[in-house]
């Protein structure tokens, strides 16, 4: 990857983060930390390695991710929406 590309992965991080704590904010409940932890690696995971399609979302050869815990879930359904 280029310094650019790591770049915009580490911006798309950030705002994945942001809207991490937003959501958790605005529902007055949640435990953020698994979803603050996770950004990164889910950010690089549906930028560069997942096959996600999001005008074609049910496209039958798409990768699908099943976040492990509900408290990732939050940072996955952040990217959904970048």
């Amino acid at each position: 990857m280029t310094k650019a590309e790591v770049l915009q992965l580490k911006m798309t991080a950030t705002r994945v983060r942001m809207g991490v704590i937003e959501a958790t904010h605005s529902a007055k409940s949640g435990h953020p930390g698994g979803s603050l932890s996770a950004a990164d690696v889910l950010t690089y995971l549906y930028f560069k390695v997942l096959n996600v399609d999001t005008e074609n979302p049910q496209d039958p050869t798409r990768d699908r991710f099943v976040p492990v815990s509900y408290t990732h879930l939050r940072a996955h359904e952040t990217l959904r929406h970048l």
